[in-house]
C-alpha cells in the first residue's frame, strides 16, 4: 500500500452523484485497492447540514483506505492540495429556462472553481468535469485555469461509452466483459454519436455479431443517446449510481492505464484529429498509459460517421460560443 495518500476533490458531493461516488471511491475505485484517499467534499452553503451527514456515513462505514475527510463550503479551502478533482457540482436546468440561462449560471460556477483549482491543487491536478453541459463547463474551467495543463482537464463520457458496452452486451445476450472498443464521438448530450464500427464482441466485429445495421444505426443511437432520460423517467431521478462508477472507470484508466489493444472514450481538448473543431472539448477514443492519455490515430471514418461527427462538432462550437459570450456578458458587469 503506498503510504503517501492522495486527495480527492468532490464538488456537489451532498448531491445524488456524490452521495454515490464517495463511497465508490474511499472503497478503491477509483484509484486503486492499495491507494490511500483523503477526501475532499465540497458543496453550496445550503447543503452544509447534508456534507455533515454524509461525511458521518463515510466514517461509519470504516473504509481502510480512507484516512481523512475535509468537507467545506469554500472552493479554495476544499481545492487545496488536490490530486484529482471530479466536479460533479452545476446548476441543472429547470423548468421555463433558456439555454442561456442555464449556461450563464455554470460559467460563473466554473470560473470560479477553475480560479480555486488553479490556486489550491497539485500542480498536475487531474480534473473531471461531470457536471453538464459537461464538455462546454470543463472548456470554461480550462479557460480560467491556464497553468493546469490543457490534457488534464478533461470530461465524463465514459458514462455514454459504457452505456454503448451495455447495449451491445445486452443485445448479443453475452457478458459486457465480451465487448470493446465502442466509441462515443463529441458532445455529452443527444448529439453525441455511439460509433460501433470498430468494436468487437468476443474478437469479432459487432456489426457481425449483431448482424443488424438497420438496428445499430438507428435504435441502438438513439438508446444510448436518450439513455438519462429514459432513467429520469423510471426513476425520477437523474442517473447516479452509473454516473459515479463510470466517473471512477474514468480517473482509474487514466491514471492506472487502459488495457492491451483496448480504448476507451474521454472528453479531451480537441487537436482536431479526425476533423473534429479544435478548442474544444470533444469525446475521442484515447488509450492511455502512465497517466496520460493519447489520442487512438488512424481509425477509418465512414460518410454515415462522418456526418454524425460534423453534426455533435457543430453542436459544441455553438455551446463554445454562447458560453463565452456569457463570460464577457458577465466580465461587463
Amino acid at each position: 500500500m503506498s503510504s503517501e495518500p492522495k486527495r480527492v476533490l468532490i464538488t456537489g458531493a451532498a448531491g445524488q452523484i456524490g452521495y454515490a461516488l464517495c463511497p465508490q471511491v474511499a472503497r478503491g475505485g477509483m484509484l486503486g485497492h492499495n491507494q490511500p484517499i483523503i477526501l475532499h467534499l465540497l458543496d453550496i452553503p445550503p447543503a452544509q447540514q447534508s456534507l455533515e451527514g454524509v461525511k458521518m456515513e463515510l466514517v461509519d462505514a470504516a473504509f481502510p483506505l480512507l484516512k481523512g475527510i475535509v468537507i467545506s463550503t469554500d472552493p479554495v479551502e476544499a481545492c487545496k492540495d488536490v490530486d484529482v478533482a471530479v466536479m460533479v457540482g452545476g446548476f441543472p436546468r429547470k423548468g421555463g429556462m433558456e439555454r442561456k440561462d442555464v449556461m450563464a449560471k455554470n460559467v460563473a460556477i466554473y470560473k470560479s472553481q477553475a480560479a480555486a483549482l488553479e490556486k489550491g491543487a497539485k500542480p498536475d491536478v487531474k480534473v473531471v468535469v461531470v457536471a453538464n453541459p459537461a464538455n462546454t463547463n470543463a472548456l470554461i474551467l480550462k479557460e480560467n485555469a491556464p497553468k493546469i495543463p490543457n490534457e488534464n482537464i478533461t470530461c465524463l463520457t465514459r458514462l455514454d461509452h459504457n452505456r454503448a458496452l451495455g447495449q451491445v452486451a445486452e443485445k448479443a445476450k453475452v457478458p459486457v466483459t465480451d465487448v470493446k472498443n465502442v466509441i462515443i464521438w463529441g458532445n455529452h448530450s443527444s448529439s453525441q454519436y455511439p460509433d460501433v464500427n470498430h468494436g468487437t464482441v468476443k474478437g469479432k466485429p459487432i456489426r457481425e455479431v449483431i448482424g443488424d445495421d438497420e438496428y445499430l444505426n438507428n435504435e441502438f443511437i438513439q438508446v444510448v443517446q436518450q439513455r438519462g432520460a429514459a432513467i429520469i423517467k423510471a426513476r425520477n431521478l437523474s442517473s447516479a449510481m452509473s454516473a459515479a462508477s463510470s466517473a471512477c472507470d474514468h480517473i482509474y484508466n487514466w491514471i492506472n492505464g487502459t488495457p492491451k489493444d483496448t480504448w476507451v472514450s474521454m472528453g479531451v481538448y480537441s487537436d482536431g484529429s479526425y476533423n473534429a473543431p479544435k478548442d474544444i472539448i470533444f469525446s475521442f477514443p484515447v488509450k492511455c498509459k502512465a497517466g496520460k492519455w493519447e489520442i487512438v490515430q488512424g481509425l477509418p471514418i465512414d460518410e454515415f460517421s462522418k456526418a454524425k461527427l460534423k453534426a455533435t462538432g457543430d453542436e459544441l462550437v455553438e455551446e463554445k460560443q454562447l458560453a463565452l459570450k456569457c463570460l464577457e456578458e458577465a466580465d461587463g458587469q
